[in-house]
């Protein structure tokens, strides 16, 4: 019983380590992908107005614009899927101690018991 449950300890904290590595590093993802985000709307912003409204159905400048407004939600994305890996892996984590802490007194009661 001893090694079954050392066992799925070390798998409750590889998994929360797992879960928390993927939103930071989704985190990270996002000062990339914001800078990508901002040089493309200079990019775009800075063509005239006239260039920008005439620009044919399905052409580089149209792809561009649809770019430009799915981005937000992208970054949205990553921040908020991020987040929630990161407070999975801290709920997975806190899972395994109070599993912990419940098992405590029922091997302090088994080890008493023992000795008698």
């Amino acid at each position: 019983m001893k090694k079954m449950m050392m066992i799925l300890m070390g798998v409750l904290f590889l998994v929360s380590v797992v879960y928390a590595i993927q939103g930071v590093s989704m985190h990270m993802q996002v000062d990339s992908e914001e800078s990508k985000f901002h040089e493309l709307q200079a990019e775009y912003f800075n063509l005239a107005k006239t260039e920008r409204e005439s620009a044919a159905t399905g052409s580089d400048l149209n792809r561009d614009l649809i770019s430009i407004q799915q981005y937000p939600s992208e970054l949205l994305k990553l921040k908020l899927v991020g987040v929630g890996k990161i407070l999975t892996g801290i709920y997975i984590l806190l899972f395994g101690i109070l599993m912990a802490l419940i098992m405590m007194p029922v091997r302090l009661g088994m080890i008493i018991k023992n000795k008698r």
